[in-house]
């Protein structure tokens, strides 16, 4: 049984003017991502990774040309489908992180009261608990932190989540319990789409897209993820190496 598609781009290309010469990013990159996968992408420093509009080419969402839309038909776009979790949390410092996920859910004009009925499920689902609700980011370790922005990330239920290191600033304590809720919100039925270089965070893929000189060198398909699975690790390390990372 094939898989449903549920982004797609076709000829995708990105440049930047460096010094008044053309680089390429990503050339003509033609790339499927499939609903409910957990899809990590990898790749040397420069291979095109990045979040980014691209120069040419095209990228559809469920069949739905996005590519040609403006700035507020993406910013609804996003709201309604999309997720984001950065290496940065990007949490609003002068607001607590119950008002940075309320905020971001009320932009959708979901009902106040029924918002943050979600909001302390979601809080509670990724492990930070009541007394922390009202605190500020700064007051919170980088974990607790991160979790936060998940919570933000997810709270209009969006199709696919994009995280783009999320555990690259964490400790290991930290880096577990991000990796564990975008596992848990994988197997909820929701996409994730995850740009890392931590052989760590790969492991909770189940497909692994590798670039390079802005196109894909080469995938590994890897199953559903089950903690503990030497094989795995093994297999992905094996892989990385055959595309001299």
């Amino acid at each position: 049984m094939s898989k449903e598609v549920i982004i797609r781009t076709e000829k995708l290309s990105k440049s930047f003017s460096v010094g008044g010469k053309q680089q390429h990013v990503i050339k003509n990159l033609d790339m499927e991502i499939y609903k409910g996968d957990f899809t990590v992408i990898m790749g040397s420093s420069g291979a095109g990774k990045g979040m980014d509009k691209p120069t040419l080419g095209s990228i559809t969402y469920a069949g739905k040309e996005i590519t040609a839309m403006n700035d507020d038909q993406l910013a609804v776009f996003r709201r309604k489908h999309c997720g984001f979790v950065f290496q940065q949390v990007h949490l609003v410092d002068s607001m607590s992180i119950m008002d940075n996920a309320l905020s971001t859910g009320m932009l959708t004009g979901q009902k106040q009261k029924d918002l943050k009925n979600k909001a302390e499920k979601l809080f509670e689902r990724v492990g930070l608990s009541n007394d922390l609700w009202g605190k500020f980011p700064s007051q919170l370790s980088g974990g607790e932190a991160q979790r936060a922005a998940m919570v933000r990330a997810v709270i209009n239920d969006p199709d696919v989540v994009f995280a783009d290191e999320p555990t690259g600033a964490l400790n290991s304590t930290g880096v577990k319990a991000v990796l564990d809720v975008l596992t848990d919100i994988n197997r909820s039925g929701q996409s994730i789409v995850m740009v890392t270089h931590d052989i760590t965070s790969a492991r909770r893929a189940n497909r692994i897209i590798y670039l390079k000189d802005g196109g894909i060198l080469g995938e590994c398909e890897l199953g559903e993820y089950v903690t503990g699975d030497k094989e795995r690790h093994k297999k992905i390390k094996e892989f990385l190496e055959d595309m001299g990372w």
